[in-house]
Order: structure tokens, then C-alpha cells, then sequence
């Protein structure tokens, strides 16, 4: 079962990654003026977002196998696992504005995309404490 943790925990660091990088070149494509500079960030968000949604899954099935295997339980497991449906939501949310950008329909400003981006970290940092610490 640790071979099952290890995986899971280096799952979730990669799709973490792409949650912290992603809405960043969100701020960039907000900003963006010349059609050379928007392509290349379309072309690089839309590689990395195919890239961090299988790790998502990945994560998402490991974590899945731990729960099951350890029988794991209690109120704070509950928590992370709604914490857990935000940040899929926030994922697939990422994709609907790829998409919005790709169409030239972005409507929200590069201040917006700064704060959308700090959301994973909040997340993450409450996810941390609720499997670490257990406070429920």
C-alpha cells in the first residue's frame, strides 16, 4: 500500500503543478497584445492542460485505491474529499476558459486571473492540514 501512496502523492504534486501554472498563463493571455504572443500561450496552455488531466486522473485513482484499501474514515476525510470535488471542478473550469481564450471570448481582466490563480494554493495548503494534522 505505500507503493500505492508514493504514487498517488506524485500524482498530485504533478496536477498541482499544472493547477499553479495553468491560471498563470491565464494572467499572461489576459495581457497578451500581438496574435504572435497569444498563439504561443494558447499552444502552451492547451499542451499543458492535456497534459495535467491525466494526471488528475491518475491522482484521483490512487487516492481513490488508498481510501478503499486503508478503510479510512472520519469528518475531516470527508472535507478533503469535498475539497477534492472543488479542485476537479476548478480543473474542468480551467478548460472552460482555455476554451473561452481559444475563441476570443475572454472577458475578465489579467487582476482577475492573479486572484483565480491563488485558489489551488489555498486549497492545497487546506487539503495538507486535514490529512496531516486531522483536526476533526
Amino acid at each position: 500500500m505505500l507503493w500505492i501512496k508514493a504514487f498517488h502523492i506524485i500524482f498530485v504534486t504533478s496536477w498541482f503543478a499544472g493547477l499553479f501554472y495553468l491560471p498563470r498563463i491565464f494572467v499572461n493571455l489576459a495581457m497578451a497584445t500581438e496574435k504572435s504572443e497569444t498563439d504561443r500561450l494558447l499552444l502552451m496552455s492547451h499542451k499543458l492542460y492535456r497534459f495535467m488531466t491525466p494526471l488528475a486522473w491518475l491522482a484521483l485513482i490512487f487516492g481513490t485505491w488508498l481510501w478503499l484499501g486503508y478503510g479510512i474514515s472520519g469528518i475531516w476525510l470527508h472535507l478533503k474529499l469535498a475539497l477534492v470535488v472543488v479542485l476537479v471542478a476548478y480543473h474542468f473550469y480551467c478548460g472552460h476558459l482555455l476554451k473561452l481564450f481559444k475563441h476570443g471570448s475572454n472577458t475578465r481582466s489579467h487582476v482577475w486571473y492573479r486572484f483565480f490563480n491563488e485558489i489551488p494554493v489555498l486549497l492545497l495548503m487546506a487539503v495538507v492540514i486535514l490529512v496531516t494534522v486531522k483536526p476533526l
